[in-house]
């Protein structure tokens, strides 16, 4: 009798331990939170499987028109391709490199004037690689930092995966006085018909950051460089992305890391399921309503020394 109760702890032990498996896509070439984002989310690696970080594109209307995007010259630009170098910068740099790393999309869903045909890339593949290799109950949870265009495709590709995916998104506005949505913002705008797209999906758990939620989420410049190690390469790359992106800003609002702490701690970033937009077909929608931004900030600061 004891050996056949031994045998059912053992045999039960790898579901109970497994950790929860993770997939960031990022739009890192575009601003400087992204990879305080992601460092983040890899500090993390104790207690998840991050299983993937692909590359997101920021492709926007001021490329065609001015000759600069934040540091970057507009002539050539690929702003994929810039995500995806500093996304293999952020893993070489943490000795993370074996962390599949595909490439998205380098453009919007269908169209300008709208649809919906699906972008497929080395990211949708890796997405479907991952869900393919889930556990029985298990379920890939995929944090989108940018514009949608990659996990919007890879449900239009195969809308099975709807089951086996959570998604958490930073973009839109939402208004709890009015309850009412705005999809005017930058992330949106990068690639509206994925998102309109992820709005009229049935039976899909999504949770989204409206930038309403997180703008207070701050950080001081100054705080930044005097609290960065000079001799951590960690520190230093998230200091440096400050000083070439971003050395104008006294304080930022760090969009893309509050959606990462809001899924690392759920305490401090609480949920409510509200109405989706009349045009689309989805009836709800999960949105994180306000983010304890101070204490975000204390578990930020408390990660950096524990990994020094």
């Amino acid at each position: 009798m004891k050996n056949i109760v031994l045998l059912f702890v053992l045999l039960s032990f790898p579901a109970f331990s497994q950790k929860q498996k993770v997939w960031l896509d990022a739009d890192t070439g575009n601003e400087m939170d992204d990879v305080y984002a992601i460092v983040r989310l890899l500090w993390a690696a104790d207690r998840l499987d991050i299983v993937g970080l692909s590359s997101a594109h920021f492709n926007n209307a001021d490329l065609v028109a001015f000759d600069k995007w934040n540091q970057y010259n507009t002539a050539g630009l690929s702003p994929v391709r810039v995500s995806q170098e500093l996304n293999e910068e952020i893993l070489t740099t943490m000795g993370r490199q074996q962390i599949p790393h595909p490439m998205g999309a380098d453009r919007q869903m269908g169209r300008a004037w709208g649809g919906f045909q699906p972008r497929p890339s080395a990211a949708t593949e890796g997405m479907m690689q991952a869900v393919k290799y889930l556990g029985a109950g298990e379920k890939l949870d995929i944090l989108t930092l940018g514009a949608l265009t990659n996990v919007a495709s890879l449900i239009a590709l195969d809308s099975t995966v709807k089951s086996r995916i959570r998604v958490y998104s930073l973009g839109g506005g939402y208004d709890f006085a009015k309850k009412a949505w705005n999809k005017n913002e930058f992330n949106v705008r990068c690639d509206l018909n994925a998102y309109d797209f992820m709005l009229n999906q049935a039976n899909l758990d999504w949770t989204v950051m409206p930038i309403h939620s997180v703008m207070h989420y701050k950080f001081d410049r100054e705080m930044v460089y005097e609290n960065f190690a000079d001799n951590n390469p960690v520190e230093q790359l998230m200091e440096k992305r400050w000083r070439e992106t971003n050395p104008q800003d006294k304080t930022r609002t760090l969009w893309d890391l509050g959606l990462v702490q809001a899924y690392l701690l759920p305490k401090l970033a609480p949920v409510a399921t509200v109405a989706s937009p009349s045009e689309n077909t989805q009836p709800t929608v999960k949105i994180f309503t306000k983010l304890d931004a101070k204490g975000m900030n204390a578990d930020f600061w408390e990660q950096v020394k524990k990994h020094r």
